[in-house]
């Protein structure tokens, strides 16, 4: 009786883990909360919801080794075998579809191995698509995971080909992917189109808070691309998100990217690329790990934690890179931890390392060489030429950011309106609705009073008075303090509309 009763217990400790399994979906990913609608790519999206969008046609994908599905199915063999689609080409940006290529090295056409289409090359000899590589295409399709930078390439890759579609009559897609560091931090100086390359195409911030489709409505419809673009929007993406907050595994976009973590550090540490500092390229943390031979570790870290950066840490390390800048060469430098990444100021961070070893090592410190426009490889990567020359002159870090600012503050203005994954009143008025329902608000006087605020703050919305839609949406955050101190509502409760509550000032602001 005894060893029955054990081999029941057993049973039915196998099957509620399977039952967990099986609701998670995967071992690491991150199951939908309540409220939340369920997770998918655009790419997901297409295939089960939009599939007439391609079928019948012959399509053009424009993709990397971050084209996959949710299962980690390679977008490219997934239309390849798809019946109801005709994969014709595929076009390789910066690193290639297989992701084989180094920062910088040319890619060229060659044979797909398993598909037996062509491969062309968006990181050679043309960073747009030809005629003749379009020849026979009747829709491109655009899926790659960006990292948020407005320096990463492949935004401007997506940027070429919808020219190119324009100009040949042919229909883009792009299919979203979650901004991996966040859609709500905005950050850094907008580009200077005077300094515009293929690290800064348009004038974008350099943490630009975007999606890959978001940015694609902007730039289509702002610098006047006109392309017949259709994006195949995300179901369950929050701006408030970061990658690790998806079910998504993370997929290297770049052979220097390794992780979450070096995209959250990359938008202001890509920086040092500009300078004859290592950014860490040919170890295992690059941008995460900066450092010189001429470096002494425990001084600079002891230099940066006395600014007292909100958000980050700086621990003295040594190391020797593999390849790149200072090649075999012990190297002193810092290594960047970031504590709070809500708090963490990327973009003044990196200026910060910038200014601080310009400042500690004035006769072996030095910015990459000028070209014959005198434009600096670090003016191409900060967007102008006015900040290298303001360290230069010794000019504090805020000196030079608060210089920025209006110009920032006019971005964050346009690109309201090419957002597609928002926070509104009404949103907020049906959580409400949702969380009174469930019991998580306990009060009907604090039911009243939340949906008068929202409905006020509607209002203003609708009018686009950002000042007051913010003003009153902090009014909405103090109240819900209030009514969490005196049991009137949840900690659920207070914590999803506090969350929401943010998330829609920071798109206002």
């Amino acid at each position: 009786m005894k060893k029955w009763y054990v081999v029941l217990l057993a049973i039915c400790f196998i099957l509620s883990s399977w039952t967990i399994i099986s609701a998670s979906g995967k071992e690491t990913g991150k199951k939908p909360t309540e409220n939340e609608d369920p997770f998918e790519l655009g790419v997901d999206v297409l295939l089960k919801e939009k599939i007439d969008k391609i079928k019948g046609k012959n399509v053009g994908l424009i993709t990397n080794p971050t084209g996959v599905d949710q299962n980690l199915n390679s977008i490219v063999d997934v239309l390849f075998h798809h019946e109801d689609v005709n994969l014709v080409a595929l076009y390789g940006p910066e690193h290639g579809v297989r992701g084989g290529a180094q920062a910088g090295e040319g890619v060229d056409f060659y044979i797909d191995e398993k598909t037996g289409l062509p491969v062309y090359s968006l990181y050679g000899d043309t960073k747009k698509p030809t005629p003749e590589m379009l020849e026979g295409v009747d829709v491109l399709l655009f899926d790659i995971q960006d990292v948020g930078a407005r320096f990463y390439t492949y935004i401007y890759t997506m940027a070429y080909a919808m020219e190119a579609a324009a100009e040949n009559d042919i229909e883009i897609i792009v299919l979203d992917r979650p901004n991996p560091i966040s859609g709500l931090n905005v950050q850094g100086p907008v580009l200077d189109p005077d300094y515009s390359s293929f690290v800064g195409l348009y004038p974008i911030p350099q943490r630009h808070g975007m999606t890959v489709g978001e940015l694609a409505l902007l730039f289509n419809e702002e610098f006047d691309i006109n392309a017949e673009l259709t994006v195949v929007n995300m179901h369950g993406w929050e701006r408030s998100m970061y990658y690790d907050d998806t079910p998504l595994a993370w997929v290297l976009p770049s052979p220097n990217m390794p992780t979450l973590d070096t995209a959250i550090v990359y938008p202001g540490a890509a920086l040092i690329e500009g300078t004859n500092v290592s950014e860490g390229r040919g170890t295992t943390k690059p941008f995460e790990l900066i450092g010189a031979p001429f470096i002494d570790a425990d001084a600079l870290a002891e230099q940066l934690n006395a600014a007292d950066l909100p958000g980050v840490r700086f621990r003295a390390a040594y190391f020797t890179p593999q390849f790149s800048k200072h090649a075999g060469e012990l190297s002193g430098g810092i290594e960047i931890y970031v504590i709070d990444r809500a708090a963490y100021q990327s973009i003044k961070t990196g200026l910060t390392i910038v200014k601080t070893i310009h400042d500690m090592y004035p006769d072996d410190f030095a910015f990459r060489a000028e070209n014959n426009d005198g434009i600096s490889f670090f003016d191409n990567l900060i967007g102008n030429g006015w900040v290298r020359e303001k360290i230069e002159q010794g000019a504090s870090v805020d000196e030079i950011t608060n210089e920025w600012q209006a110009d920032l503050q006019a971005f964050k203005e346009v690109r309201r309106d090419y957002l597609l994954y928002t926070v509104t009143a009404a949103d907020i008025k049906s959580i409400i609705a949702s969380l009174e329902e469930s019991g998580e608000i306990m009060d009907d006087d604090a039911v009243h009073k939340l949906e008068l605020h929202v409905t006020a703050v509607s209002q203003y919305e609708q009018k686009n008075e950002a000042d007051k839609v913010i003003k009153h949406m902090k009014s909405f955050k103090a109240l819900l303090d209030y009514q969490k101190e005196n049991e009137l509502i949840s900690d659920k409760a207070h914590k999803m509309l506090q969350t929401k509550a943010d998330a829609m000032i920071q798109i206002w602001q």
